[in-house]
């Protein structure tokens, strides 16, 4: 495991920037170094300790420039959670190449524009996700190699991932810091995805916020189910956990039976998961057999958290200490925290700036409003992006200022706690009057028929914007457009109040469980018509 010392002739400058470089893949080799034979990963039969999971890395990064990746060169993946996309994540980087994550529930048609805009040239794809790869790589990538998922083999007719372990020594990787490591497309809840770059210093920065803030250990147990795709679970989750030494438990299937079997199955003592896998864990019927008495860290993100879960989860689980993380793709993603011990007095609150983030609530001028005004969440850390790939105009807009602009709405208390009130484009504006959807969301939470709701604004004649609720019902549970008027009228003003209520089965989200918003307008526009 030890690296060789280079016969590379190097100029002082050279040399010294070798020495101190820091990236992702000499992350790994340092953790390997550390723990050794302790479990690194387990994901369905498979078991890696450190070690065995760096040396797949090592042959793996090998086999990767055999078949010609040169540094900088980006290689996508499109799969769900397993062992192979952790080694992969990680020989790509030792490869010098840049990691372009997937989100697998893309049509091809998306993950085409993604192929396309990032210039990737070598695909990896498992056996679910191998048909819509063929038909979005077509004509645009040079290798389409296939992956082992969590209980699968590799998809038939492309050769695998496997075929590229090589055992010869590559030389010591060149890039690190500044240089790109990855590059994640942001969720397209807006608008076309935009491709933020990540560097090695990005990552790095994140992973020890997360470390000191979130209490990583090596002892630590985790449970990573949601999808790897996601900067949530790949950088705020297991890249900690992989620094530190932890035992990380990894599934590609986030039901809430299975999740609840393996928190069970392996005295999981950490989990993250956005509010929906949360209300999904307390409405399963298995809940209530579940030992769930290992379980004492709970992380909850990617989207607002309703208060009354968050009160039914601390009934339900009194042993978990929860946080909230509130960030972004383009913070790496982690920009806020709200403790364990904050949460009683500040229940729905995202906290204050983690580590190596400064943070800000801003009016339209960049002038800090006055705390309890609504103004843009904007940011400054060494976490940020260095900019959106072939996407200039955009980049130079989300910096303006000298602060990278989230796009998300809030309030900041005096001790400079952050309430995130809605994302900017999700302001309501109805007959003249802001209305927050949070707010009018968590007002339909308290009524104990909603299990889930979200609340958009629709073109109206009368109030240009028409407050519209879109519930979906707990099991077993009905209620009235006049059931919700009769409640939001004692919780709320009367121009916040729904003008329009429709119930539904389900809501659309993404694989990292936002509320698809976007999508949820488009589809009452199309039923109205």
């Amino acid at each position: 495991m030890e690296m060789m010392p280079s016969s590379e002739t190097l100029g002082p400058g050279q040399a010294i920037g070798r020495a101190r470089a820091q990236s992702l893949s000499a992350m790994l080799r340092r953790s390997a170094q550390r723990h050794g034979e302790r479990t690194a990963i387990i994901c369905g039969d498979t078991t890696w300790s450190y070690r065995a999971l760096f040396e797949e890395a090592e042959r793996l990064a090998a086999g990767l420039r055999h078949i010609g990746v040169q540094p900088g060169d980006r290689v996508a993946i499109l799969a769900r959670n397993s062992h192979a996309f952790i080694a992969l994540r990680f020989a790509i980087a030792r490869a010098d190449a840049v990691l372009v994550p997937i989100n697998f529930m893309l049509t091809a048609e998306d993950v085409r524009y993604i192929l396309e805009h990032s210039g990737a040239r070598v695909l990896f794809a498992d056996a679910t996700t191998i048909e819509t790869a063929r038909r979005g790589s077509a004509g645009l990538v040079s290798q389409l190699f296939g992956m082992d998922g969590e209980a699968a083999p590799p998809p038939a007719g492309v050769p695998s991932w496997t075929s590229l372990r090589r055992a010869e020594p590559i030389p010591t990787e060149t890039r690190g810091g500044e240089d790109i490591l990855q590059i994640v497309y942001t969720s397209g809840t807006e608008s076309r995805p935009k491709g933020a770059m990540l560097s090695h210093n990005s990552v790095l920065w994140q992973y020890q916020g997360c470390i000191i803030d979130c209490e990583w250990t090596s002892d630590t147990v985790a449970l990573h189910a949601m999808p790897l795709f996601h900067c949530a679970q790949l950088d705020a989750m297991i890249g900690p956990a992989l620094h530190i030494g932890a035992r990380n438990i990894i599934t590609g299937t986030p039901t809430a039976d299975n999740i609840l079997n393996l928190l069970v199955q392996h005295r999981a003592t950490s989990f993250f998961a956005p509010p929906t896998i949360w209300i999904a864990l307390l409405r399963a019927p298995a809940m209530a057999q579940a030992d769930l008495s290992a379980l004492v860290k709970g992380y909850y993100g990617a989207s607002i958290m309703p208060v009354e879960v968050l009160r039914e989860l601390q009934a339900r689980l009194p042993q978990l200490r929860l946080w909230n993380l509130y960030g972004q793709t383009e913070i790496a993603p982690v920009a806020t925290i709200l403790f364990p011990e904050e949460h009683g007095a500040r229940l729905g609150s995202a906290g204050r700036p983690t580590l190596h983030v400064e943070t800000l609530v801003v009016d339209d001028a960049m002038n800090p409003v006055a705390p309890g005004e609504i103004g843009e969440i904007v940011h400054r850390s060494p976490q940020l992006l260095t900019g959106y790939w072939d996407n200039p105009e955009r980049t130079a807009e989300a910096f303006a200022g000298g602060w990278f602009h989230s796009g998300d709405l809030g309030i900041s208390d005096a001790e400079g706690y952050i309430t995130v009130v809605d994302r900017k484009k999700d302001m309501i504006k109805s007959g003249g009057e802001n209305v927050a959807s949070r707010e009018v969301e968590e007002a339909l939470y308290l009524h104990p028929a909603v299990s889930e709701v979200a609340v958009i604004g629709l073109p109206d004649p009368k109030w240009i914007e028409a407050v519209t609720a879109i519930i979906v019902l707990r099991d077993g549970m009905t209620m009235t457009q006049a059931d919700v008027l009769d409640h939001c009228a004692a919780h709320l003003a009367g121009f916040k109040t729904p003008k329009n209520v429709v119930f539904v089965d389900s809501l659309p989200r993404n694989a990292s469980g936002k509320i698809l918003k976007r999508e949820l307008r488009q589809s009452m526009l199309d039923s109205a018509r």
